[in-house]
């Protein structure tokens, strides 16, 4: 029995050897120094707010004594949020930059581990690095990862994540106010953070990284061409106003794609990007690369996509003149769609009540115009992308918005974060049902719209199937 009892304490022993070496080898120098970051916050374009607020920031980093002389006590943290893509990480190296100092990125996923204790370990080795260079920048993306609000219930809790993110608090709140060190993280879900690391003292200072305006998407666009020979008919202007919504990583794919579209014609020798490539490019960033192979569509399936697609174009230019139809094609792409219809809406800062029901009658169009031309037994799939989107806005609208004058202005989101227990299964099924009456009526309206305009879809849609896409100049001319 005895040997037995040394052969287990032998086993015990080795066991607590490999997870001792694992965690130390996970732990340490993953942290490295980036070298040499030469970018400058005047490398990045757009966000022009959000620069501006970076300056005494930059101005800490080199010299702390400055702000501590005065008793002034610089935000430990800097939280930049916003859409996936639009630069927080290139702005964060480019604090760096301007300041000269070492940068250490990493990401929240990287603290996440199956054995409790890993992640904080890697907080404080993180922190310890950073210290011990005694001036730098510390970037955490997706910090959400380890930062989500805590649970307040019974079985809530996450002690690998709660015991991160305590880590990570601890070591913030350490920072002397002549410590030269910044953190400076990343989300796009700052709805989630626990409230312990927004406030003062923390991450106290919170910058959003927004999607760029046509004025800092032309400043993209340029920025990114500068390597790439462009031919004189691409008018980057034009360009900007035509691509809303675009991130600034969306921007530089699309040049990319356009620059890839123009090697592949001539095999890899030097030729310039026209706009052929630049259109090419913008169908494929949108709704992915064309199929080549079509002899599977039948013609009633065309004939379905065309009325389809003419009804989102013709419901838009009825009901939205401002904004501008840059291409409806029934040509199918690799990412499931038969056609689409784009319109651009003018940049703009709020979104109206009438220009929200306006776009739910956008998006009900499609499945309008199938039912008026087939018939309500021939309706198809093709409208399940656009009742997603459609159901989503009406949510919105009605629990987020507080345009619904029976609903009243309320925010449904708050019973669901609320530490108050509330039963919310009676106020969602009243959201459910009022939300599918508002969409009915709206459908039914488009129904009426395009009745009256039947000749015009019929129109657009003949053109379609002629010549497969079509864009705002055509579609005037086609109308008129």
């Amino acid at each position: 029995m005895p040997q037995y009892v040394g052969q287990i304490l032998l086993l015990m022993l080795i066991a607590a050897a490999c997870v001792w070496f694992y965690r130390k080898r996970k732990t340490t120098g993953m942290f490295k120094e980036a070298q040499n970051l030469s970018l400058l916050l005047n490398d990045v374009a757009g966000n022009a707010e959000a620069k501006s607020m970076l300056h005494d920031m930059i101005s800490f980093i080199k010299n702390p004594d400055k702000y501590a002389n005065v008793g002034a006590r610089m935000p430990r943290g800097i939280l930049f949020y916003g859409p996936p893509g639009t630069g927080k990480t290139l702005m964060a190296k480019a604090i760096a930059g301007e300041a000269g100092v070492p940068f250490y990125a990493c990401s929240g996923s990287d603290f996440m581990q199956t054995y409790v204790g890993v992640g904080a370990s890697r907080i404080r080795e993180l922190f310890k690095t950073a210290k011990q260079a005694e001036k730098a920048v510390i970037f955490i993306d997706e910090i959400d990862a380890i930062g989500k609000k805590r649970g307040r219930g019974p079985g809530a809790s996450h002690d690998e994540r709660d015991q991160t993110l305590n880590a990570l608090l601890s070591e913030m709140s350490g920072f002397h106010e002549r410590d030269g060190v910044v953190v400076i993280a990343a989300t796009n879900r700052l709805d989630t953070l626990d409230d312990a690391l927004t406030r003062p003292g923390r991450f106290d200072r919170l910058i959003e990284i927004s999607l760029p305006d046509v004025n800092a998407r032309q400043k993209i666009l340029t920025l990114h061409s500068a390597d790439k020979p462009l031919d004189e008919s691409v008018d980057l202007q034009a360009l900007a106003k035509s691509t809303v919504s675009f991130s600034g990583a969306m921007l530089e794919n699309l040049l990319n794609e356009a620059a890839i579209f123009a090697a592949n014609e001539t095999g890899g020798t030097k030729v310039l990007i026209n706009q052929t490539h630049i259109d090419k490019a913008f169908f494929t960033v949108i709704a992915g690369a064309e199929k080549t192979d079509t002899s599977f569509i039948t013609e009633e399936d065309r004939k379905i996509t065309a009325f389809h697609e003419a009804a989102h174009a013709l419901v838009t230019r009825l009901l939205l003149p401002d904004s501008y139809i840059s291409k409806v094609t029934i040509i199918p792409s690799t990412r499931g769609a038969g056609g689409f219809s784009l319109s651009i809406p003018k940049d703009t800062l709020y979104m109206t009540k009438e220009k929200l029901l306006a776009n739910m009658k956008v998006l009900l169009a499609g499945r309008v115009g199938e039912e008026l031309v087939f018939g309500a037994e021939k309706i198809t799939t093709g409208a399940s992308n656009d009742i997603e989107k459609v159901s989503t806005q009406m949510v919105n609208f009605i629990s987020t918005y507080g345009m619904d004058e029976d609903f009243g202005i309320f925010n449904m989101n708050v019973l669901a974060s609320s530490s108050g227990g509330f039963s919310t299964g009676s106020s969602e099924t009243r959201l459910v049902d009022l939300c599918r009456d508002r969409l009915k009526h709206l459908y039914h309206e488009t129904k009426d719209l395009l009745s009256s305009n039947l000749s015009d879809l019929r129109k657009i849609a003949a053109e379609l199937l002629s010549r497969e896409s079509l864009n705002q100049a055509d579609i005037e001319e086609i109308l008129h």
